[in-house]
């Protein structure tokens, strides 16, 4: 009944399509030009008087979409909405010429128009745009939904957001406050004198994280090739080369799980520092977090996540990968010391790992069950096992963990960093034996790079690197629990395979 109601709707407006069209007016108009935006109308007129407003008699020529119509007959109001906000515009037969009347009674809600006339305001106080001309820009086929449809269908959201924007101004606010995080993170970068760089997306090797990748096949070169699942060794092999502050903002891809947490293409920020250690990092990362909430005017460091009030007061807590398995996760010490205790454990947990996986990655699996949902201000875990950090330099005081810290924040990873391996011979030892686990079933463990090899034994200065997921940063920045309201098309199944 639904759909029929719409089709009748859209047939209408057809209708109206070539009613227009036979009056020689083109439904689809290049060349209104506005000299205007809603907002900045507002923010210049709104404390002007009525009076003022008649003495200044301020010309206007604004263009947006028809978000709300009302007819008195011979005059009526329209809410018209551009990319900064919405602006009244009253429409009346005496000011209008007889042709432009008829266009007026004739529109339809979701069509875009061009209008120009003198600014005023009603009895009731709104600044309104008083048309003397009205164009039409773009006739709108199809109906916008109910206003509480577009807020809440999350399914129509995500595959048609153009239309989620038409009707839902929170998300416009979320997509204006990304870009004001990716903004700020960009500029406190390059006044720390680092260099924006670009590296592949197709890789030859599968190399600079611990996932499974998309594979492709470039037909020039008949060679197999993987979309990028981090820059990492790129970026790494800049700073061989003597570019010693570099970061990239770019796309990663990953074959993996979908939820709230995770999609299989998503951004992150990758720099890489030389001279400094993982240390040095956790005190730069506190200071970019100050400079972004700063520039989003978040006074006070602290808010509202998920029904969590989460402070990014300075310092941070700071705690090791077996005292947070331990003290946080209640872990007992037989299950740190006995793989086989641990798989088990694990599988309780209904954790997806094989008794091929290394004991360390096993306990990792733990600790992201029980540990990382309890992380809710930002924490540093530090003091990772070798096993599992195999670009990690190791740690000069215990050789069996690694100088690298992961950042959880309200229960996610946000961040991943450590002090880079820059000894060809334990870097070749530890790519060899990601090979074995490759071997074994492992598919997101690393594969050999012969070629980073090279570059390591040309000389890396000490170097510390780090990843920043930037959807997870934005999800916490404007209060969305799940990445699909902070990425604008989101991959979703088709309608058929559900």
């Amino acid at each position: 009944m639904v759909q029929e109601t719409e089709n009748k709707l859209i047939q209408r407006r057809i209708e109206k399509l070539e009613e227009l069209k036979k009056s020689g007016i083109d439904p689809y108009f290049n060349g209104f030009e506005p000299n205007a935006f809603a907002q900045d109308l507002h923010d210049q007129y709104d404390e002007k008087t009525k009076e003022e407003l008649e003495e200044l008699n301020i010309p206007v020529k604004v263009a947006g979409r028809i978000m709300a119509y009302r007819s008195f007959g011979k005059a009526g109001f329209m809410k018209l909405k551009d990319f900064t906000g919405y602006i009244q515009v009253y429409a009346e037969k005496k000011s209008l010429s007889e042709d432009d009347f008829k266009l007026y009674k004739k529109l339809d809600i979701g069509d875009i128009i061009g209008v120009e006339g003198v600014l005023f305001k009603t009895k009731t106080g709104e600044l309104t745009v008083k048309a003397q001309k009205i164009v039409m820009l773009t006739k709108s086929l199809r109906p916008l939904p109910e206003k509480w449809h577009g807020l809440r269908d999350k399914e129509l959201r995500y595959r048609q957001r153009y239309l989620d924007l038409i009707v839902n101004d929170e998300t416009k606010e979320t997509v204006i406050k990304r870009a004001k995080i990716i903004s700020a993170i960009r500029e406190f970068m390059i006044k720390n004198r680092f260099i924006e760089v670009e590296t592949p997306m197709l890789h030859k090797l599968v190399t600079g994280a611990a996932a499974r990748p998309f594979k492709t096949h470039l037909n020039a070169l008949d060679m197999d090739l993987y979309l990028r699942i981090a820059p990492e060794l790129y970026l790494k092999r800049l700073v061989v080369g003597g570019l010693e502050r570099v970061f990239e903002i770019n796309r990663n891809f990953r074959n993996e799980g979908m939820d709230l947490k995770h999609n299989p293409e998503f951004t992150m920020m990758e720099f890489y520092i030389a001279y400094k250690d993982y240390t040095f990092l956790m005190d730069f990362t506190e200071e970019l977090f100050d400079y972004v909430l700063e520039q989003l005017g978040v006074e006070d460091k602290k808010i509202e996540f998920d029904g969590k009030e989460i402070d990014f007061s300075r310092p941070w807590r700071r705690i090791y990968f077996y005292e947070g398995l331990k003290e946080i996760g209640k872990v007992d010490d037989d299950i740190l010391n006995d793989k086989s205790k641990a798989l088990k454990y694990a599988l309780e947990l209904e954790k997806k790992v094989n008794e091929n996986m290394s004991h360390e990655k096993i306990l990792a699996e733990i600790f992201d069950a029980l540990v990382e949902p309890n992380l809710i201000n930002p924490t540093f875990v530090v003091g990772y096992p070798v096993a599992i950090s195999p670009l990690a330099k190791r740690n000069r005081e215990n050789p069996n963990i690694t100088d690298r810290f992961e950042l959880y924040i309200a229960g996610m990873e946000v961040a991943n960093a450590f002090s880079e391996l820059n000894d060809p011979f334990d870097q070749k030892e530890r790519f060899l034996k990601q090979l074995e686990e490759r071997k074994k079933g492992d598919e997101e463990a690393s594969m050999y790079d012969a070629d980073y090899i090279r570059a390591l034994e040309y000389g890396l200065p000490p170097t510390a690197g780090e990843g920043i997921g930037i959807d997870r940063l934005v999800m916490l920045l404007t209060g969305n629990p799940s990445i699909r309201d902070v990425i604008l098309f989101p991959l979703m199944r088709d309608k058929e395979e559900e």
